[in-house]
């Protein structure tokens, strides 16, 4: 079934109008990919975003996405893996990448230029089903230790934004990576993107996903900060696009992913 929804996938794509976006002009081409072939990042750490296939392959919104703009630009598209936000970030400062699939994050604006968001997905927590924590505005107090995933968006937005509680750092910074943290460690509640929690959740009745939300996380195409004005400008016209031509949507659906497209212009 999977490989019957990619190959449907690339006869979508192969059948896109060209003219629902102006083509690229020169200089545009040139800041997007300055090697000529589009070297996007794929986070595999977030499953909303992308997943693997039965032989490895790649599936997803992200790559469906990346896919859909190499044709655009008329570019050959590689799919560079990653575990982890946080990598996906350091290949984009590095320009080892030429775009990536990240969340926008102030912490990460001073190396990469952001698109509109796309996509909308909830960072949220998970305790003990008994814990005394109800409510995200619970967790933020003296003694309290959440669990979260490196140089995640919800690490660096919980270091700016917590007052009280300790955050206690997983090694990688998957959607669900401080979740064995959290086990292993005892410790009072793992933060996360809500999905993968409450995948988690649904085999352990021992835990519990809080109904609030404490972060909206905006997930957005980044590129290298400073390559040029008209290759963040065709950017942010594509993910305008794809949002509003339901392409985003339907990308969701082939990938049984939930989450909410991002309204257009912000």
């Amino acid at each position: 079934m999977r490989r019957l929804l990619a190959a449907a996938f690339m006869l979508l794509v192969a059948a896109w109008p060209a003219g629902a976006q102006p083509a690229p002009s020169p200089d545009a081409l040139k800041e997007i990919a300055p090697t000529g072939k589009l070297r996007a990042a794929i986070n595999f750490g977030n499953g909303v975003l992308a997943q693997k296939g039965p032989n490895g392959e790649a599936l997803g919104i992200t790559p469906d996405l990346a896919n859909a703009l190499g044709k655009r630009l008329g570019l050959p598209v590689e799919l560079v893996r990653f575990e982890a936000a946080g990598k996906v970030a350091e290949a984009l400062a590095s320009s080892t990448v030429d775009i990536g699939f990240i969340a926008i994050e102030p912490v990460r604006a001073d190396k990469i230029e952001f698109s509109p968001p796309y996509l909308v997905i909830e960072g949220t927590y998970m305790v003990a089903k008994d814990s005394p924590l109800k409510d995200v505005d619970d967790v933020d107090k003296p003694g309290i230790k959440v669990a979260v995933g490196l140089n995640s968006a919800y690490d660096l937005y919980l270091t700016r934004t917590l007052k009280n509680a300790t955050l206690v750092r997983a090694a990688i910074g998957g959607g669900g990576a401080g979740i064995d943290v959290f086990v292993e460690q005892k410790l009072d509640a793992a933060a996360g993107v809500r999905q993968p929690l409450e995948i988690y959740a649904k085999d352990h009745p021992e835990v519990r996903v809080m109904a609030g939300a404490f972060q909206e996380i905006r997930q957005a195409i980044g590129t290298p900060k400073g390559r040029g004005a008209a290759g963040v400008a065709y950017l942010k016209a594509f993910v305008e696009d794809v949002k509003a031509n339901g392409f985003v949507a339907d990308a969701l659906k082939r990938s049984n992913q939930v989450a909410k497209v991002a309204p257009p212009g912000k």
